[in-house]
């Protein structure tokens, strides 16, 4: 028996969503594959069980050898950022739930949500709530909006970064009504013009790292904002910034193509991820 937990793509609300502000999230189909096998303990590609063990603790699980691995490995040694603690917490919650013969249910995703943040000690639980719903969805507290799914590319960095000091930045600001007020508005506007609003909410942010005084924008994410625009579309960093990848909307398929060539070209890399259902059982094995 197995459960396949995808990982998540911010597309918009970084930031604002630690103080009440919505927050559109992706599921993408990278993430983590849980497997139910004889035996009993926990086995990890990394050897780092904190996230399985605490998620697996909270809902009791049978004893059981809980296997996990990456579903759908990237062509990078870099950390992406595409949100696997999380995906980890979900297909914890939903293998066990799987060798009891249940299914993970939205009155587990709130403990779902209670053990990623006490074992990362920070963050807005979305991709976690990414993780289980799938989709593209707008996430306020914990009521979910589904959206039409959008042809996003994923586009490295080249670097890792830290989402922990930048968050920590951020709060040292204290209360930000007008940024607040800005990315309520982007994020309304989203639907009817995503493209614009993608690139505007990936300014804003820019304005309050600079007034925080984290680093944001990398060279190559602003570069991968300037072919985004030559090719009819825009991009952003997706998450806290400083690194990991950016997400860019190109709405015609034969620019979006010749956009990711041109990433190639500077040697910026494709993350082959794409939209997917939430948490599933996968294929079952001997």
């Amino acid at each position: 028996m197995e459960v396949l937990a995808p990982g998540k793509l911010f597309v918009m609300g970084e930031y604002a969503v630690l103080d009440g502000v919505d927050a559109i999230v992706a599921a993408v189909d990278h993430g983590v594959r849980c497997r139910v096998l004889p035996g009993e303990g926990i086995s990890t590609p990394d050897g780092d069980a904190r996230f399985a063990q605490a998620a697996l603790s909270k809902v009791d699980a049978p004893a059981h050898h809980y296997e996990f691995s990456v579903w759908n490995p990237l062509p990078t040694d870099h950390k992406v950022g595409l949100g696997g603690s999380a995906a980890a917490v979900v297909a914890a919650i939903g293998a066990a739930r799987l060798a009891t013969g249940q299914t993970m249910c939205e009155s587990d995703l709130e403990i779902a949500k209670s053990v990623h943040l006490q074992v990362q000690g920070s963050g807005s639980g979305r991709d976690v709530m990414a993780s289980y719903y799938g989709g593209l969805s707008r996430f306020r507290d914990t009521h979910r909006t589904a959206l039409p799914p959008l042809p996003f590319t994923i586009i490295h960095s080249g670097q890792s970064a830290s989402t922990g000091p930048r968050v920590t930045a951020y709060k040292a600001l204290g209360h930000q009504p007008t940024f607040l007020k800005e990315c309520e508005d982007l994020l309304n506007a989203f639907e009817s013009s995503p493209v614009e609003s993608l690139l505007a909410y990936g300014a804003l942010v820019e304005e309050i790292a600079n007034k925080a005084k984290f680093s944001y924008l990398t060279e190559a994410h602003s570069k991968i904002i300037d072919l985004s625009r030559q090719f009819g579309g825009g991009a952003k960093p997706s998450g806290a910034g400083g690194g990991d990848v950016a997400v860019a909307l190109i709405p015609e398929e034969d620019a979006r193509a010749a956009f990711v060539a041109a990433c190639s070209l500077e040697g910026l890399v494709t993350v082959p991820a794409g939209i997917a259902t939430g948490l599933h059982i996968g294929a079952q094995h001997a």
